[in-house]
């Protein structure tokens, strides 16, 4: 391959990567002219316009996708062959971009920005909002480096490390009519629910294992976040299936009762995701290890430590 055909793939990177001419100028210290007649360049020796602009963002064509998807880990490999022994964590600049949800970042960010304050310093750390299917695109389309949740489905692209599996509980306010004994199926399904859902679908993992079954529950509310729960239960007759981590947390299960699903939901498993480009990145290598460290260390404590075990 000739030099020039090499810098336009590392351009055309850069573009997929950013999703935008200007940001990628700015990524590759070029002008934005330059990266303008690199498109025009690659268009016609790929024979395909490559970017549709699209207000002010650019969308790549489906010969882009899978172009992109062919030469990212090769490049990635490349570069990261030539300036592999160059990422030192007390002097890297670097972000990384995590998809998580607020349990997650509850449970360690605090511990992991006090870790970078004392061994890295100049990198930052970005919590990204997490649904498993954006996060897995996102993924792909290198807008996270790691992702912490639930893996639906493998592919050839995605690699991943399993950090544990946890159940469910069953919450609700302490003086509610149900509370402090064993529900029943009926009661359960007659019951007004709120469910966390990261997407806005009315429908988890709980109602996966109903459907089995040729039932359903009545989702009366749903919220994109963890943290409001407990408020929303303690003020309303709403009851809440939620993962059994959360309620070993004595600030969350304040005021609320604990109980056990009036049938059994197979536990679910929770992984460190990241992109097969990044497979030999030292960097991602280095926080994601202290991620999977951490997150491995608070389920030990919560779970196993915990004064509001039930």
């Amino acid at each position: 391959m000739k030099s020039q055909e090499l810098q336009l793939l590392y351009i055309f990177d850069a573009i997929m990567t950013e999703r935008s001419v200007t940001r990628a100028a700015d990524r590759l210290a070029m002008t934005q002219p330059a990266v303008s007649n690199a498109i025009s360049r690659m268009r016609g020796l790929w024979n395909d316009p490559l970017f549709i602009r699209k207000g002010r963002n650019i969308v790549p064509t489906s010969y882009a996708l899978s172009l992109w998807d062919q030469i990212g880990g090769p490049l990635f490999a490349l570069t990261n062959a030539v300036h592999a022994t160059q990422f030192d964590p007390g002097t890297s600049q670097r972000t990384f971009r995590v998809a998580a949800t607020d349990v997650i970042v509850e449970l360690i960010w605090r511990e992991l920005i006090e870790l970078l304050e004392r061994e890295a310093p100049g990198i930052d750390l970005y919590a990204v909002p997490y649904t498993p299917e954006g996060a897995h695109g996102a993924l792909r389309e290198a807008h996270v480096d790691l992702a912490v949740g639930v893996l639906n489905h493998h592919d050839h692209s995605l690699r991943s490390t399993w950090l544990f599996e946890a159940g469910y509980a069953l919450a609700m306010r302490a003086d509610h009519p149900l509370a402090g004994r064993q529900i029943t199926m009926d009661e359960f399904l007659e019951a007004r629910h709120l469910l966390v859902s990261m997407s806005g679908d009315a429908h988890g993992f709980v109602d996966n294992h109903l459907d089995q079954k040729g039932k359903t529950r009545r989702i009366a509310a749903t919220v994109n976040h963890f943290s409001v729960v407990p408020e929303i239960l303690r003020e309303t007759n709403l009851i809440a299936a939620i993962p059994e981590m959360i309620s070993q947390d004595c600030g969350f299960v304040n005021g609320l009762w604990m109980g056990d699903l009036p049938f059994e939901v197979d536990s679910t498993s929770l992984y460190l995701i990241w992109h097969a480009r990044h497979d030999r990145d030292p960097g991602v290598i280095w926080i994601r290890d202290h991620i999977e460290t951490l997150l491995q260390e608070r389920w030990h404590d919560v779970m196993e430590n915990s004064p509001c075990g039930r």
